[in-house]
């Protein structure tokens, strides 16, 4: 395996990641809050679809991403107003809403099936691109994908090192406390479940615009699913997103990789490799019960009453 199919390799893992790494470091935030939202498919297929229409009659991607971002703050909208103020099982929410997203994208966007627009470009970094194995990983991607990084480092710091995220946080684990000392549970919660609805959005926007670019029914194929199981692999922790992405990226292209090196391998069972690894992950991760329990937002998936 030489060298320039290394950088191939390694420059369509991150590609292939991003998607991933976006929507599932909105639902870290959304979790670290003490809400689960499973409402991540439903929300990058609308996030996907809007954002596609937007583009192809407009013309301007910024338009189609700002707009894939703001339905999928909508449907997160939804989703909260339902289970924060009407204390609905944060479960079967989620999964409703992933249903509602999944057939209203598809109506949305049946007339526009298969056509093209102009995606975003690559943007070379001078003499950094050049490098050697990581030089057109990292230095030689498109806006979004650079964005994605930014994104990480500000989840990461939000979480690490702001008071902030420390507030999220003591709501996640419980927010009784957090109420009884003043601090705003419900307006915490939204704000993160807004977060994590606009990070879906913005997820579907990349796939439709950038990495196609083009609408295809289903196109998230189940990416908000991993996304979901990729916080439970990384412990809730940023930087095991990061490379969590990553792996399920480079995973999710083996199949591609195997082909061209000429393995006789089935394609069809190369392309479930990146949900094999999801299923395998989550078993391993079952077995450990107590470091689940230590982990996990404390409050995680239970709604929250005030107490006057």
């Amino acid at each position: 395996m030489d060298i320039d199919l290394i950088t191939n390799i390694l420059y369509a893992m991150v590609r292939t990641g991003t998607p991933l790494l976006i929507v599932a470091l909105g639902e870290l935030i959304c979790e670290k809050s003490g809400v689960l939202n499973l409402g991540q498919e439903g929300m990058m297929l609308m996030g996907a679809v809007i954002g596609f229409i937007a583009t192809l009659t407009t013309g301007s991607l910024v338009l189609g991403f700002a707009l894939a971002m703001l339905s999928g703050v909508l449907m997160s909208l939804i989703f909260g107003l339902i289970t924060q103020e009407l204390f609905a099982n944060q479960v079967a929410t989620g999964l409703a809403l992933t249903i509602f997203g999944t057939g209203l994208s598809a109506f949305i966007g049946a007339g526009f099936v298969g056509k093209p627009v102009q995606g975003l470009d690559p943007i070379f970094i001078p003499v950094l691109t050049d490098l050697p194995l990581i030089g057109r990983m990292l230095f030689g991607q498109d806006l979004l994908v650079y964005l994605s990084f930014v994104i990480f480092g500000g989840v990461y710091w939000f979480i690490n090192h702001s008071r902030a995220g420390l507030m999220l946080k003591a709501v996640g684990e419980n927010p009784d406390s957090a109420h009884a000392i003043g601090l705003p549970v419900f307006r915490i919660r939204y704000l993160a479940i807004i977060f994590g609805g606009a990070m879906a959005g913005l997820a579907g926007g990349y796939l439709s615009l950038a990495y196609t670019p083009l609408w295809v029914e289903n196109m998230s194929s189940g990416r908000g699913w991993i996304a979901l199981a990729l916080v439970v692999f990384a412990s809730w922790k940023a930087e095991r997103v990061l490379l969590g992405a990553w792996l399920f990226g480079l995973m999710s292209i083996l199949h591609l990789v195997f082909q061209g090196l000429g393995v006789a391998i089935s394609p069809n069972l190369l392309a479930i490799l990146p949900y094999l690894a999801t299923i395998v992950v989550l078993v391993m991760l079952s077995r450990d019960k107590l470091n689940n329990r230590l982990v996990a937002p404390v409050s995680l998936g239970r709604p929250f009453y005030a107490k006057s």
